[in-house]
């Protein structure tokens, strides 16, 4: 019996966003998907959801983003008994979590550097060697892969802003370690990219971060990107042939402002 992929998601917010688009998208395409979240309202929401539509999902909550809790989830993933028959093989991992203090560099305060480190750089360095290592159990797919390691960017990613001092040090880090990545696991056909996400997220979030006003998305909703088109750029990103994988991709919204 051939194994069912596994999709595994850090950071699905309150449902509406990139991680819980990219969860409904997988599933729908046959994947199993793990949920990780330290809030467990959310993600088991969401996969009560997916799992009334007939498909497999399951949330495992951890108490901190913390280097060992996020690291030790994956095997905790991997003795999940799924509601279906057969054997599972982590195939996509999405590191979608972040942590932001949207203040004046003057306001920083020790603890909001401790918390962007943290969880976009320590965090992000375990989900990598989770997954990564669940990617080299697996043999080759039909393209030759092993498995696709996806992390989550934004404008921060490239450049730092009044206001982003904290957020974007901790995005310029895991864009570092995504670019490294890239470079030491390609040759052993395992695909990390790093997608920018160049712009406001049409969720029920709140207000665009960059101007600190609230945008008249009814108005112009060209001014915000879609969550589910986000996600169908990180499928093609996995449906990508070996001899042209993507590292970084960067998406915007038609009528961008910054």
């Amino acid at each position: 019996m051939s194994a069912i992929p596994v999709l595994v998601v850090a950071g699905v917010g309150n449902g509406t966003g990139t991680g819980a688009a990219v969860a409904r998208l997988f599933a729908k395409k046959g994947y199993r998907v793990a949920l990780i979240s330290r809030n467990p309202d959310h993600p088991n929401r969401l996969a009560s959801e997916i799992n009334n539509e007939g498909r497999e999902a399951a949330a495992f909550i951890i108490p901190d983003y913390s280097y060992s809790a996020t690291l030790s989830v994956f095997d905790t993933i991997s003795a999940h008994k799924w509601n279906s028959e057969g054997p599972s093989e982590l195939r996509v991992g999405v590191w979608n979590a972040g942590a932001d203090a949207w203040k004046g560099f003057l306001d920083v305060t020790e603890q909001d550097i401790a918390k962007s480190v943290q969880v976009q750089v320590i965090a992000a360095f375990a989900f990598s060697r989770g997954a990564i290592l669940k990617f080299k159990e697996n043999p080759l797919d039909e393209r030759g892969r092993r498995g696709t390691l996806i992390f989550t960017g934004a404008t921060a990613s490239l450049r730092g802003n009044v206001r982003t001092s904290t957020f974007a040090t901790g995005k310029f880090g895991t864009r570092a370690l995504s670019q490294s990545l890239a470079k030491e696991f390609g040759k052993q056909n395992i695909h990390v990219a790093h997608v920018i996400i160049d712009g406001v997220i049409d969720t029920t979030k709140g207000p665009a971060y960059q101007s600190g006003e609230e945008v008249d998305r009814d108005n112009n909703p060209d001014i915000r990107l879609d969550a589910n088109s986000i996600a169908a750029n990180y499928l093609n990103l996995v449906e990508q042939d070996r001899s042209a994988w993507t590292w970084e991709l960067d998406l915007r919204p038609a009528h961008e402002k910054w």
